[in-house]
């Protein structure tokens, strides 16, 4: 079963009170981690997302890496429902329209404001999967950003994969086990009936210019993340610290996945 360590209760943090409470959920010097957040359930930072960032990599130093999501699903096409408010018959003029894919301009949709503003950090790298780019800062975070294929979103070699090499970790501060994107990676891995794929399309730039293109990819399922991440809290006794009114969970990748995969393997039709 998980177990709470309750930090001093609080509704204000300074980026030292930050850098303390990481440091005593396990966040430590040379990790590189992949981090989720929802900052508004911390509490007031002081500095906000600013704060948050410098927190962490204050911790990680030079040797450490940070990596966040920047994806930008609205660049896939309207009949998935990504556009949700636009009419079936605008759909022709967004596929036309919608801005391809820059990495350095293109927002992180929907992220969150921690995972907005790192995208744009001095030193970050960030990939170009039109849809599902990652960003980074730190000592690999060339390497986990790098040739991130169209087709091959979470699998081997992409981002997520890289980070499994690299023995990296996972910071999930107030969001859930819905939110983990490396799950994504034990779907990638492991074998089930009804692993399927999709095609999926994007506006990307090719040669200076605008395209609209489409590639094949696995299409992935979280609605049972939060199943499977109640069974692996209560089966590897995930200890769960509280900051403010954030629940915090750092968790090694690579154990997560493997045991996902497996737990995948048996649960899912």
């Amino acid at each position: 079963m998980e177990t709470f360590e309750q930090a001093e209760i609080r509704e204000i943090f300074t980026k030292e009170d930050l850098v303390k409470a990481f440091r005593d959920s396990g966040v430590s010097e040379g990790q590189h981690i992949f981090v989720h957040t929802s900052l508004s359930k911390l509490g007031y930072v002081v500095g906000g997302a600013e704060t948050l960032i410098r927190a962490l990599l204050e911790i990680v130093g030079s040797e450490g890496t940070l990596m966040m999501p920047s994806q930008t699903w609205k660049n896939l096409d309207p009949s998935t429902g990504v556009h949700w408010e636009a009419k079936a018959e605008w759909w022709p003029v967004i596929r036309e329209h919608w801005p391809a894919y820059d990495k350095e301009i293109t927002p992180a949709i929907g992220m969150g404001v921690v995972a907005e503003m790192f995208r744009k950090w001095p030193g970050a790298f960030r990939s170009d999967h039109p849809a599902r780019s990652v960003a980074a800062v730190g000592k690999h975070a060339d390497y986990l950003t790098r040739d991130h294929d169209l087709s091959n979103i979470f699998g081997s070699g992409s981002p997520l994969d890289k980070l499994y090499q690299l023995n990296g970790h996972i910071l999930l501060i107030g969001v859930g086990y819905e939110k983990n994107t490396s799950l994504h990676l034990a779907e990638t891995i492991a074998d089930f009936p009804g692993k399927a794929f999709a095609r999926e399309s994007s506006a990307v730039m090719k040669d200076g210019r605008r395209e609209w293109i489409d590639y094949e990819t696995q299409a992935v399922d979280d609605s049972d993340f939060i199943r499977l991440g109640q069974e692996y809290d209560t089966a590897i006794g995930v200890p769960v610290r509280r900051i403010g009114g954030a629940e915090i969970r750092l968790l090694e990748q690579r154990p997560l996945v493997d045991w996902a995969a497996a737990w995948m393997e048996r649960n899912r039709a």
